[in-house]
């Protein structure tokens, strides 16, 4: 992998895509071709409302990634377990048509198409991305909120935690041979933290639809975790009572919890997590607790001992 030098706080400005030229909807077509990267293109409608989603108040003032560190260097085992292997084959998957089914204990079970989705309001986020191996991002993502989307089904009142799982399909996900964890991938929320404003379905980035790669054609982003609990490609949400088993806890569990906040005080067992990399920088960075949104967040877990439910 590239590094590229830089000053201190953020990466250099060669290796920014210019507002500009992503508003057009150029970089990424021109980067892989439209079938090989996005599969079907939406219509220009939903195409427009991806360039002029507004900025939430929630973002971050640091500098995003560039576009080609963001979908070049991405974590999605069902392709592979190299950072590399996501650009390499998820072209194969395709996004389009697309389907999400809410149910379990809800009033109003449905089944969102990907074009019902897009009808929710959409916003960019800047959001920082921390992975457990050390590395962080800064990603502009375009999506709404997942309690928009939970208000739509009405949990019930005996609903405690939301369950996501993602697409599973041998003929065009290599990873899945290779029995590294259990599929379909899973991940799983307390509701309160899927309803929580941080919380984003995102279905674009950097003012364009999601690459394929990064999760497409909707994902989850939950920022305060490490970056293995937002769920990609997701294909149902339940709504359910008990903690959900997830992919990463019952591979192993000693290393990854079901809450996976940021922590720098709880160490992995392999390495610290005190410390992080921005990708593009030389050194390392002090690591956050709850990735720089505890203001926001730290109230979610008053009271609970964080060595235990790491």
């Amino acid at each position: 992998m590239l590094i590229h030098r830089i000053e201190p706080g953020g990466p250099a400005t060669s290796e920014i895509t210019d507002r500009g030229l992503f508003e057009r909807r150029r970089r990424l077509l021109g980067l892989a071709g439209a079938s090989a990267l996005l599969g079907l293109a939406p219509s220009a409608w939903s195409a427009g409302r991806f360039a002029s989603a507004p900025r939430s108040p929630l973002s971050t003032a640091e500098t995003p990634n560039s576009l080609r560190d963001i979908t070049g260097y991405n974590n999605f085992y069902e392709f592979g377990t190299d950072k590399t292997d996501p650009p390499k084959y998820a072209h194969r998957l395709k996004t389009r048509p697309w389907t999400v089914s809410v149910e379990g204990l809800v009033k109003r079970p449905k089944v969102f198409g990907i074009d019902d989705l897009l009808m929710f309001p959409l916003e960019e986020r800047i959001y920082r991305l921390r992975c457990v191996e050390g590395w962080s991002m800064v990603i502009p993502w375009i999506g709404f909120p997942l309690a928009h989307l939970l208000k739509q089904v009405e949990p019930l009142g005996d609903a405690r935690f939301v369950e996501f799982i993602s697409a599973l399909d041998s003929d065009t996900m290599p990873g899945v041979g290779m029995g590294s964890l259990r599929w379909p991938y899973v991940e799983g929320l307390r509701l309160d933290e899927a309803l929580h404003p941080l919380t984003l379905m995102a279905v674009g980035l950097y003012g364009d639809i999601l690459p394929n790669q990064n999760g497409a054609p909707v994902r989850l982003v939950v920022p305060w975790k490490y970056g293995f609990k937002s769920g990609k490609s997701i294909v149902r949400i339940r709504v359910v009572d008990k903690q959900p088993a997830t992919a990463w806890n019952q591979a192993q569990p000693r290393e990854y919890g079901f809450y996976s906040n940021v922590n720098p005080e709880v160490r992995h067992p392999r390495w610290s997590q005190a410390t992080e990399r921005r990708l593009g920088e030389f050194g390392k960075r002090p690591t956050l607790m709850f990735n720089g949104y505890g203001d926001q967040v730290a109230g979610l877990y008053a009271g609970m001992d964080l060595r235990v439910h790491f």
